[in-house]
């Protein structure tokens, strides 16, 4: 693990923070690269707010072509890069450069901490070669840098991003707006890798339907931690069966868990339709972890996938209500037959019974017959 790990919950951005932040980035992190911005073209009038300058990796001994930075590299190995910034405006152009921290967004996406937010990890390790930038209109500058792991590094995967930015004046209400581009720096620090994802917390909520003989809904909820020291993805599998996985029911549609950092958290919410009400029921959440290559030569390893399980009670009520409605039915009206049954006998008993009591009085007042 990290000496110091790279986002910690105390060291984090708030929510706030965090979404205002990537709202500055311009989409800095698209397609896996803080540099998928596109610029203004130089003969095109740049609209009120744009990015008009572009920043992308140097071609060198290192690569060419590059969507962004990614060094697997030892402790106490330093390594020489740089990277290129083009002034797409027709006027000249004043930016600021400078490293930081990179960490997941709640959107799944990679930002990197605010200038005025210390960094601990890989943002501190990355020297730039000036802190400042010039640009006349249609040029571009080469900017070296220097990335030194330090010699108690742990091993382990770390994230950073390089960053230009363009600072403009307060307005009327008094904000700053602070336009940024830049491009993610990865590395992967050499030694024993612990690839490792947790799932915690995981439960899962029933809700019936009035239909009888109809399905009910779940929401399983938890929470995916990158326990290990190597950044993780993960394809996700969310499903809920009763007592002995019968009447099974696979969730449709569960997203794919965005890469985290070492240390990170990612909150997860699955509806699951279609499930039958066993009385029982047990959700399974199952992650297919992945480790995401450094770089073309290199093969990650496979990892494990993880399991959880968690269970609630499914009870049928609308059936069960039904079944109870059908059996005081057929109680009632077995009662009302019997009653039914027994005042017939009655009525039947009491005819017999008057129509002897009839004859007998006949029979005494009929005078005897003379032979």
């Amino acid at each position: 693990m990290h000496t110091a790990p790279l986002l910690r919950t105390a060291g984090r951005p708030s929510r706030a923070a965090a979404i205002a932040f990537s709202a500055l980035f311009a989409a800095l992190l698209a397609a896996g690269s803080l540099a998928g911005a596109t610029a203004a073209s130089a003969d095109e009038a740049a609209p009120e707010g744009a990015v008009t300058w572009g920043v992308r990796t140097a071609s060198n001994a290192l690569g060419t072509a590059r969507d962004n930075f990614a060094y697997a590299v030892d402790p106490g190995v330093a390594v020489d890069d740089a990277l290129v910034v083009t002034n797409h405006d027709d006027v000249p152009l004043a930016l600021d450069l400078y490293a930081a921290d990179a960490f997941t967004t709640t959107a799944g996406q990679l930002d990197v901490l605010a200038r005025d937010t210390a960094s601990n990890d890989a943002g501190t390790w990355i020297s730039l070669d000036r802190e400042s930038l010039e640009l006349a209109p249609g040029e571009s500058a080469e900017v070296p840098f220097t990335v030194a792991v330090p010699d108690d590094a742990t091993p382990g995967d770390y994230a950073a991003g390089i960053i230009t930015s363009l600072d403009r004046p307060a307005d009327a209400a008094g904000i700053t707006v602070d336009r940024r581009l830049g491009i993610r720096v990865q590395l992967r620090v050499g030694g024993v890798l612990d690839p490792s994802l947790s799932i915690e917390g995981l439960h899962v909520d029933y809700a019936g339907t009035f239909n009888p003989f109809g399905t009910g809904s779940a929401t399983v909820e938890f929470t995916v931690r990158n326990s290990g020291n190597v950044r993780l993805a993960a394809g996700q599998a969310v499903a809920i069966a009763g007592p002995f996985g019968m009447l099974r029911t696979d969730a449709i549609g569960v997203p794919e868990l965005p890469e985290l950092l070492p240390g990170e958290t990612w909150p997860v919410t699955v509806p699951v339709d279609g499930v039958f009400p066993a009385f029982w029921v047990t959700a399974s959440a199952t992650l297919s972890p992945r480790i995401p290559a450094i770089d073309e030569t290199t093969v990650p390893p496979a990892v494990a996938p993880v399991t959880s399980e968690s269970g609630t009670w499914a009870v049928p009520w609308a059936l069960l209500g039904l079944v109870l409605l059908v059996a005081a039915a057929a109680v009632a009206a077995s009662l009302l037959g019997r009653r039914a049954r027994r005042l017939r006998a009655e009525r039947e008993e009491a005819r017999v019974q008057a129509a002897v009591e009839q004859a007998l009085r006949e029979r005494e007042t009929t005078p005897p017959l003379v032979g």
